[in-house]
This record gives structure tokens, sequence and C-alpha cells, in this order.
């Protein structure tokens, strides 16, 4: 069965990944323009300085979404370029670009979808502790106050924070992300402050965008067992926890998981974190945002107690990242979230495939087969989701370009639109043309193989 006529179709990107523009029209320094910056972070000794220049091209990117057939257009906004440092004086410049491009994707009939943070802090911030640092629900309760003033009337989607887990785990435990702390304490303290920073905006949203929807976006990862040993589900039932159950437990039910809080306590890994506050990140929302990429199959590792290691099955197939394909773990992940929490919506906001596409592109179209049957796949286990009950109100495919990925650099595209970093020329990709058509029709098996271009 197709897709119904309402379903809402999309691309996602954020802010530090194509925007560039990086130190210009007042925009001040972020974690992640430091941590690029700095020799050994990004493995091709890239940064986003540049991107994919969208700060100056957005008007043709906005008419390759129009040419697509995209409904909406997932996107965040940079803390930095509005508040150049975190606090204080804002920059009009920077909220004047964000208004340019709200007015132009309303223009070409395309809803846009608006995320306040998508891991790019002002590094003036960072410097007083970031994350970690008890002030920055305030912090970002102004900061949001700031962008809904000025967008709240023409926005009507919002998501406050993408992926926590990423802004905790991957930046202060284990040092992959900016700004690159390793403690596990500090990771722990930073996950709190994003719920409470949560927890402050969405009121602030609802008084500037009254008649908007706003919700907060997930990363879900499906943590299973390598057996039925009782020490591998033990470590799979652990990591699924802390990966899922400690952001969806605060935000639906206002608390931590009793079985890891009792855990984390006694490891001493709560210090200085009061458990109870987190109660007020459990606020009615209009839907959460779901990001789906891989799973992890988890393996007891017993010269590492209480830890795992990755044990896939023989024949697990993988995109050029390294994540497991796995669609199976998406409608797993859907079916999980309607049964236990119950969200009155949910759109997939980010899900996607890295492949290795050409640096530069050889013809009008850039042919990306796997891409393709990778999004097929991954569409067929949304709409079993759909049929099953899952409230599933849209999808948002990671990502509309090529871009800067994150401690990738740019070694790994994502796109169904292909960047040329050293033109930056535009060339749709054949998933692009599958995406469109999958939205003109709902049908995810259409054939695309000799569909030509708009």
């Amino acid at each position: 069965m197709p897709f119904p006529q309402d379903f809402v179709w999309g691309t996602a990107t954020s802010s530090y990944q194509i925007e560039g523009m990086f130190a210009g029209d007042g925009r001040g320094e972020c974690i992640w323009t430091r941590f690029s910056h700095t020799p050994g972070k990004i493995a091709d000794g890239s940064n986003g300085d540049v991107a994919c220049d969208h700060y100056h091209r957005f008007p043709e990117d906005v008419a390759l979404m129009k040419a697509l057939h995209m409904d909406a257009y997932r996107f965040s906004i940079s803390w930095a370029r509005v508040l150049p440092q975190g606090t204080g004086t804002i920059n009009q410049i920077g909220l004047d670009f964000y208004d340019r491009l709200v007015d132009e994707l309303l223009r070409n009939g395309i809803t846009p979808s608006g995320t306040l943070y998508h891991w790019d802090l002002p590094q003036a911030l960072e410097d007083r502790g970031g994350w970690t640092n008890p002030d920055i629900p305030s912090w970002f309760a102004e900061y949001t106050d700031v962008v809904a003033r000025r967008l709240g009337d023409r926005v009507k989607f919002w998501s406050t924070l993408n992926e926590p887990w990423c802004t905790a785990f991957l930046g202060y435990w284990l040092g992959v992300h900016a700004p690159g702390q390793r403690d596990q304490k500090l990771g722990f303290r930073a996950a709190h402050q994003t719920l409470l920073a949560h927890a402050a905006a969405v009121p602030i949203l609802r008084q500037h965008s009254h008649d908007a929807k706003v919700g907060i976006t997930l990363n879900l990862v499906p943590h299973d067992p390598a057996s039925d040993k009782p020490e591998d589900v033990r470590v799979a039932r652990m990591a699924d926890v802390i990966s899922n159950d400690w952001f969806l437990d605060p935000v639906f039910r206002g608390e931590y998981p009793a079985e890891a809080l009792a855990e984390l306590t006694a490891l001493g890994l709560m210090e200085g974190i009061d458990a109870s506050e987190v109660k007020a990140a459990k606020l009615p929302l209009d839907f959460l945002g779901v990001n789906y990429y891989m799973r992890w199959v988890h393996e007891y590792d017993p010269s590492a107690p209480g830890q795992s290691r990755n044990r896939f099955p023989d024949d697990a197939e993988f995109t050029d990242i390294g994540w497991e394909v796995y669609e199976r773990g998406l409608l797993d992940t859907l079916l999980k979230v309607h049964r236990d929490y119950s969200p009155a919506e949910i759109y997939i906001n980010e899900c996607g495939a890295a492949y290795s596409d050409p640096d530069q592109a050889d013809g009008e179209i850039v042919e990306d087969p796997k891409r393709v049957a990778f999004l097929r796949r991954y569409l067929g286990a949304a709409e079993s989701a759909l049929h099953q009950g899952v409230p599933l109100k849209g999808w948002f495919t990671w990502s509309l370009l090529d871009n800067f990925e994150w401690a990738e650099g740019y070694s790994k595209r994502f796109g169904i639109v292909h960047v040329d970093f050293a033109t930056q020329k535009r060339t749709l990709k054949r998933s692009g043309i599958y995406m469109r058509e999958v939205a003109k029709t709902g049908d995810v098996q259409v054939n695309v193989d000799n569909v030509s271009l708009p």
C-alpha cells in the first residue's frame, strides 16, 4: 500500500555541515570551528569553513528541493550566528539569513522545519563549561527566545535539540566530536543539562510560535544481544537503556530509567547531578523526531567486565561509514517507541546512507544504486510500521547535500544531491530522483532506472 497523501516528504541538513561563512557577517566561533581546526581531529584534515556554501547558495538549494517535490525542509540554526557570544548581543545579520531562508522556502511551497541545536555550540559558552555548566538551560532559553520571536510566525515545526546523546556522550565522554572532552562523568552531566535545556525551550517556542508543532529529535539505536547467553543479554540491555531510554524516559515520563540510575549512581557517574530535576523534561509534545542509522549487536567482553564488543552476523552488510544495513531495526524501533511511550506523532527526521560517490560528477546524474536500494528497504520498513499502527507522519532523508560529515570530514557522502566541493556544483543523484518519485506517488517500489531529470 502506498503512503497516505498527507504524508510529509522532506530532506534534512544542519547548519555547520552546509552553511560555510564560518566567520563572516558577525558569526561567532563555534565548538566545531575550534575542533575541526585542531590537527588530528578530522579524518581528512578538513573543516566546515566553506562546506556547501549554503549561506550564499540557498536559493539554488531550495530550487533543488522544489524540483525534488519535497514538502518540507529540516534545517538547523547556528546559535553562534545568532548570538556570537552565546548570550547578550544579537547578530541581526545572522537572523536576517534565516529570515531569507524561511521566506524562500515558503515562496516555493516548502514547509520550514527548524532545529534549534544541532551540535554547534558557541565556543564562548564552551569556554564557560558548555553543556556541563548548570547555567546552560538559561542560556539556551535566551537563544530560543531570540529565534522564536523572529521566526516563530512562519516556522511551524520545531525540534529543540538534535540527538542529545551525541552532544553529551560523543562530545564530553568519548571525545570523538566537539568539544573533544574525554570524561564519562562530564558526559552524563552534559546529558542532564541537554534535557533541562529542552524543558526550558518548549514553553518559549509555544509562546512565540503558538500554533506550531514542537518536539525533540533523538537518535535511537537498537541494541541486540549476540546470543541468548545471560551476559550478552545484560550488556545489550544496559546499552539500550543508556542509548535510548536515558533520553526517552525523561521526555515522556519525567524520570531516568531506575535500573540504570541505580547502577550509574553506585559507580559515581551521577556525582553533582540532581536526578529529580529531570522531571521538568516531561512536557506535552506534538511529535517525536526519530533519527535512525544503525543497530549494534553486543557480545560480552570478559576482558572488560560490564562492557561488550560488536558481533555482527557473518552475512551483515555495511555502508561505507561502517554502519550495518538492517532495516528491521527501524521497524523494531518505531514499534517499541509507539508501544512504550505513545508519542502523538512520529517523524523520521533523519535516515540515509554513506556510499562512495565520486568527488566529481560525470554527467547529468550521479548513479548511486546502493543508496537507492538502501532507501527502498528502509522506506519499506517505515511503511510496515505505519500499517501496524505507528503514528508516522513524515520522512526526512539525510541528507539533501553531500556535506561536512563531522569527524569524517568530506570523506563520506550522504547526499541525494552530489556536491563538487572544489566548484560547489550541485548534481542530482539517482537517489534524489527516487525520492522525488516516492514523494509524488507514495510508492516505495517505484522504478526510477529510466526516469529522467525534471
